[in-house]
């Protein structure tokens, strides 16, 4: 296995990690890296005034001309509902917003008094229009859209991609727990450290893997939590109640095709709960998932080195 620096620095409210084999063209990736980013931002961010993604939930059923990003996050966005059977559904904006996670998690105060969130239903995917000829997008009055679940596995498939058609290379891009990988592998694959948290140290609980492409995604309802009263809460909401899903998994890890793809079933696993193993491994996907007494199982050839 071949030894890489990996470069990071905060983003998105995350982290973001470089890694390019052969290393000489990792300042022209992180250009390339450092653009999609600044761009999904600016389309999707749901914390930002002059963002796309806050003025078109302010549209209140109107017609709202949208950027081929944000078009393009919202598609994809809705094809991971259609996926999961609504599992993983971008109108959860609002009850996330109740939940009280309302700007960028690390200026969240991370305990407070009670909440007094009624449990419903979040509208559903339905209810958002995309007139993709157009470049328009359409919401039904009171819906508001969080495209957390997707946008950033979008992002590092993009950035991946198009650092390695730029430079030739070999790029892995992480941005928090979803990794994508494009160009040729470095010899051994790409190592990577799977665990609860992507800061943690090499050394923290988990599972070493090789990986030669593709995507691969950790969903955990560890990392990004706090306390209102006596409820933990995550960012992780369950569509069918609009409150943090309750399943017997704390995280769950894919590999497939493309970081999106890794994503959605990631997120969909924590959100279907009891019936997730059996979901990934019909659909062919290995994956790793964590109760939370730590309880580890594995479905869809998973193996202990992944390749």
């Amino acid at each position: 296995m071949t030894a890489l620096d990996a470069h990071s620095f905060p983003a998105l409210g995350t982290t973001a990690v470089l890694i390019v084999y052969p290393t000489q063209a990792t300042d022209a990736a992180r250009a390339v890296l450092e653009d999609e980013l600044v761009a999904i931002d600016a389309a999707c961010s749901r914390f930002r005034e002059d963002a796309e993604l806050v003025r078109l939930n302010r549209s209140s059923g109107r017609w709202f001309e949208a950027s081929p990003l944000l078009l393009i996050a919202i598609t994809v966005a809705l094809r991971a509902a259609r996926l999961t059977d609504g599992a993983v559904d971008p109108t959860v904006g609002r009850a996330l917003r109740l939940l009280g996670y309302d700007r960028d998690f690390d200026q969240l105060v991370p305990t407070g008094p009670p909440l007094q969130v009624s449990v419903a239903s979040v509208p559903g995917w339905q209810q958002v229009q995309v007139d993709e000829a157009g470049g328009r997008v359409r919401l039904a009055v009171g819906v508001e859209l969080d495209l957390g679940a997707t946008a950033k596995a979008l992002a590092a498939d993009r950035a991946a991609g198009r650092a390695s058609v730029a430079t030739g290379a070999g790029v892995l891009v992480g941005l928090g727990g979803d990794l994508a990988m494009a160009g040729t592998a470095p010899p051994g694959g790409w190592v990577v450290r799977v665990t609860d948290d992507h800061r943690a140290e090499v050394d923290a609980p988990g599972q070493t893997v090789n990986l030669s492409g593709g995507g691969l995604a950790t969903s955990s309802t560890v990392v990004r939590a706090w306390r209102r009263g006596d409820d933990h809460l995550h960012h992780i909401v369950d569509p069918a109640t609009g409150r943090p899903a309750r399943g017997p998994w704390r995280t769950v890890s894919v590999a497939a095709g493309s970081c999106v793809d890794a994503n959605t079933a990631a997120t969909a696993a924590l959100v279907r709960g009891d019936a997730a193993p059996e979901w990934l491994e019909d659909l062919g996907l290995p994956s790793r998932l964590v109760a939370h007494d730590g309880g580890i199982r594995t479905v869809g050839g998973w193996p202990s080195e992944l390749s």
